[in-house]
């Protein structure tokens, strides 16, 4: 599905943000697009949440492979 592909890249690019932020202190999304409190950035930092959200119904789903019981 678009919409999980989607998501999951957003989740990684969100993952990768938090990775330089905890390790260097560089917050890559604000660096980038002007703080964190420029709205394109907070756009962002939006929809990495709510892909977040969205990959957890990832965890709960059943697979094509168990519905067709292979």
């Amino acid at each position: 599905m678009i919409m999980d592909r989607i998501a999951l890249t957003l989740a990684i690019i969100g993952g990768i943000n938090w990775g330089s932020v905890g390790l260097f202190r560089f917050d890559i999304v604000a660096w980038l697009f002007g703080g964190q409190t420029a709205t394109v950035s907070r756009v962002i930092y939006t929809l990495v949440g709510l892909s977040a959200l969205w990959c957890v119904t990832l965890l709960f789903r059943r697979r094509e492979e168990d519905a067709q019981g292979v």
